[in-house]
């Protein structure tokens, strides 16, 4: 198994954690990376249904799709009703033509796009869009900046090439604010993949270093909430009609 792969199926574990701990989406970035009208929406790489609850408030049918049981596991309770499916980006279990737009969140960096941009394309009907999104947190805010410094400093940008048979990308980005408290902090960081694939002794120190941070600096101690700067980048792409 390679890097890519180990870090995408490392999530199972602590599907439950990720449900706590990781953000959903701004609005605004939805409004751009969705066609107008009614489409019909694949959430791939749907993790917990951060992004898939989302769609289906918006009265969409979406069909939600993870490489791992247990994801897919808290999916099922957290957004019931939704078809949720085990497969990748590289084999959708659905046929060709099924979907008007499939959407990743916090996921193309783990798929091969070589394979992946035509097996998503097979399943999209003619002119139909593959969207992507990025949380990024934004760390100009200094206890943001320091979080980085514990856990690992957000990357500069996630790799967004895509290739044929899609036209031309697009890109966006929407600043966001999530408020959260330590708990919900801690399980965001226990759900990182840097974190799961570390010894148990590594990571009790990095969360027991995040717990630290909480409860001293200037920004946080003594609150139960606070606010979580992101920075929401997107992309998009078109097939021809």
């Amino acid at each position: 198994m390679d890097d890519n792969a180990a870090h995408a199926n490392s999530f199972g574990p602590v599907a439950a954690s990720y449900e706590r701990g990781r953000p959903g989406y701004p609005e605004t970035a939805l409004d751009w990376l969705l066609p107008a009208g009614r489409p019909r929406v694949v959430d791939l790489g749907a993790g917990t249904g951060k992004l898939t609850r989302q769609i289906r408030a918006r009265g969409l049918d979406v069909t939600a799709i993870d490489p791992s049981p247990g994801m897919l596991d808290e999916l099922k309770r957290a957004v019931p009703g939704v078809p949720a499916l085990r497969g990748s980006a590289e084999d959708i279990p659905l046929p060709d033509g099924a979907a008007d737009v499939v959407l990743m969140a916090q996921a193309w960096h783990w798929v091969d796009p070589a394979r992946a941009a035509p097996e998503i394309a097979r399943v999209l009907s003619p002119g139909g869009r593959l969207g992507l999104v990025w949380n990024l947190r934004d760390e100009r805010t200094d206890w943001v900046r320091r979080l980085g410094e514990v856990i690992g400093n957000e990357a500069s940008g996630p790799r967004t090439a895509i290739g044929p048979p899609f036209g031309p990308l697009g890109e966006a980005s929407f600043e966001w604010v999530e408020t959260l408290g330590p708990d919900r902090l801690i399980d965001m960081v226990a759900s990182r993949s840097q974190i799961i694939l570390m010894r148990p002794d590594e990571r009790a120190a990095v969360l027991n270093e995040v717990r630290r941070l909480a409860s001293t600096h200037p920004q946080l101690v003594g609150r139960t909430e606070f606010a979580l700067p992101y920075i929401a980048d997107c992309a998009r792409a078109d097939l021809p009609t």
